[in-house]
């Protein structure tokens, strides 16, 4: 058992800090609600979120409360619907995706993810009909996120999938061209998926999980800002060794509370808890920014030589500090640069001094990918594509978890902003430069083959 006391002395310590559980995530396994009847199947469903979710956000509060932590959202991840479509014909898609919606908002949840397809190696029936249906899905439903992965280091990249879901990608964006595109922020496209992934929008109970699980999301990056600070400012000599240090040692206490609350609520609910993600996942407020950490550590101005280099610092400092404190430490863990949901980002965006190269750049050795990249509402689906692929393609060689979650938002152009609200912020479009430059390697299809280390391990 974690010491308590410990437990609450970091508490103390860090309570002005930004410290909070992003996410506590229940998953649960909605494979048994399979029927070829739809009607019964829907309602096989939402009996099954309501049994095992229902007392999910009454026990969060209770734990918060105990231990004075804010857990920020609390939410559902199913297993892979397209199990579920697997009988049934595209007109099943909207009633399921209702059905999850609405139950998820019965039982307080704020978002549901698990509308996911695997799809790196192939793609069958059920798996098509989900992705056809992700426009309408998403600019119909209020907490669905959406997660397809196309790539994998021992399956290579699925292009056939890459190119689909550049179309659908543009396609959800226009539905929801209202709120700015807003639609496609609930879809994410990944490369070697984590299967206990608890931040939205490609959170899923996948294979080999256990019927029910508790995944924490517990993100600090004010935390290990103020942390860095403190030793910059004490007057002892410092070097980029101390500074990885004093990262994983802060990352350790973070991982401490995280599994405390997480075991606890599980416990409370008779559910087996399985993993802490430790992710630097930013918000909009000041001083809860992953590129404040960067500029504390001395990339004054972000996109400048060297961010890439610090960006893999303190990914691999976090990634450290999360396993030393606990053995169940899963998901992404590092850190995140979702560029409207971190005001540094943002802001460098703005200026220019954050180009989309040099963010992709960034990715190969951060704990996610392209986040919540709004770019040109005019950009046709075969360069959404291929940016899909790039980033794809660095999960893969690297033996990674990537993630696109692009928004073509309609009407905007590069320079102009786009504001999206509440944690997800605004930012800047970002260009593309030499759009439509790639059509024909995206046309050939079919698909890139695993690597060579990926055949030989």
């Amino acid at each position: 058992m974690i010491p308590t006391e410990d437990i609450l002395k970091t508490l103390e310590m860090i309570r002005i800090e930004n410290l909070d559980v992003r996410a506590v995530t229940l998953g649960i396994n909605v494979a048994r609600c399979a029927d070829a009847d739809s009607g019964r199947m829907i309602r096989k469903l939402r009996s099954r979120l309501h049994a095992v979710a229902g007392n999910l956000v009454a026990v969060c509060d209770e734990v918060s409360a105990k231990y004075g932590i804010p857990i920020v959202n609390k939410r559902l991840a199913v297993s892979p619907v397209s199990w579920l479509l697997e009988q049934h014909d595209r007109d099943v898609c909207l009633p399921v995706a209702h059905a999850l919606d609405e139950t998820a908002g019965e039982v307080g949840a704020d978002l549901i993810g698990g509308y996911t397809a695997l799809v790196h190696k192939g793609i069958t029936e059920g798996e098509r009909r989900l992705i056809e249906s992700l426009p309408e899905v998403l600019s119909h439903t209020e907490r669905v996120c959406a997660s397809v992965n196309v790539a994998g280091t021992k399956a290579g990249i699925n292009m056939d999938a890459v190119y689909l879901m550049g179309t659908q990608i543009k396609a959800v964006a226009e539905q929801t061209a209202h709120s700015g595109g807003f639609g496609a922020a609930k879809l994410c496209v990944f490369a070697n998926i984590a299967e206990d992934n608890p931040f939205m929008a490609g959170a899923f109970l996948g294979p080999g999980e256990p019927d029910a699980v508790i995944n924490i999301g517990v993100s600090g990056p004010g935390v290990i800002k103020q942390a860095l600070v403190r030793l910059i400012q004490s007057g002892d000599d410092v070097d980029l060794e101390r500074i990885a240090e004093e990262i994983k040692r802060t990352s350790f206490r973070v991982t401490r509370v995280g599994e405390l609350v997480g075991r606890e609520v599980a416990e409370k609910l008779g559910i087996p808890f399985g993993v802490v993600d430790l992710s630097l996942a930013p918000t909009p407020r000041v001083g809860d920014s992953v590129g404040e950490i960067l500029q504390t550590m001395g990339i004054v101005e972000l996109g400048a030589p060297g961010s890439t280099a610090a960006v893999a610092l303190l990914n691999d400092a976090v990634k450290k500090g999360g396993l030393f404190a606990s053995s169940s430490v899963g998901g992404l863990s590092g850190a995140f640069l979702s560029v409207p949901e971190d005001s540094a980002l943002s802001q460098a965006v703005g200026r220019g001094s954050l180009s989309l190269a040099k963010l992709e750049a960034m990715t190969s050795v951060c704990s996610v990918g392209l986040d919540m990249i709004a770019v040109p509402g005019d950009t046709d689906a075969r360069t959404l594509a291929a940016l899909i692929a790039d980033e794809m393609a660095i999960g893969v060689i690297n033996q990674k978890t990537t993630a696109v979650r692009i928004i073509p938002v309609p009407g905007k152009r590069a320079g102009e902003k786009v504001m999206f609200g509440g944690l997800f912020g605004e930012t800047t479009i970002m260009e593309i430069r030499n759009p439509g430059g790639s059509h024909r390697f995206l046309e050939f299809g079919g698909r890139i083959p695993a690597p060579l280390h990926s055949l030989t391990n």
